[in-house]
């Protein structure tokens, strides 16, 4: 059971928060994981990120597009989310490979369609984001 992304909402990343990120810039044909119920594939100049004690992989596309360098290893994304919470528990296949969730977490985009969709615990969407006040531009 999916739950409906038509009632998402706008967020964006609270002030003062950055991951540590690190480009897979080597000749490899990248490598596989298991994160978030389900195996990740890391293909080659995709990004390896730290955030707040969680680490995961991002697609070098999106990593460009949403996030900007604010020093050595550190970057901030500087791009809205929209997100909504999930009713029933569920997968979602991303960039990177197959991620479960559970009621309550939160089912996020990088884009107000909801094409490029992941999902992040409750816990940690709420210590990262809040909603956007500037929602209607």
């Amino acid at each position: 059971m999916t739950t409906d992304f038509k009632s998402a909402r706008r967020y964006r990343r609270k002030p003062g928060g950055f991951v540590i990120a690190i480009r897979l810039d080597l000749e490899t044909e990248g490598f596989r994981y298991k994160k978030w119920g389900g195996w990740q594939l890391c293909k080659p100049g995709d990004w390896l990120v730290y955030n707040q004690g969680d680490t995961y992989t991002v697609d070098a596309e999106v990593f460009a597009r949403t996030y900007r360098r604010i020093g050595p290893g550190r970057y901030v994304k500087t791009t809205p989310v929209w997100a909504v919470k999930a009713q029933h528990p569920g997968e979602v296949t991303t960039r990177e490979g197959v991620s479960r969730y559970q009621a309550g977490d939160y089912l996020v985009s990088n884009d107000p369609a909801g094409e490029d969709r992941y999902c992040v615990s409750a816990e940690m969407f709420e210590s990262l984001y809040e909603p956007d006040p500037f929602m209607d531009e």
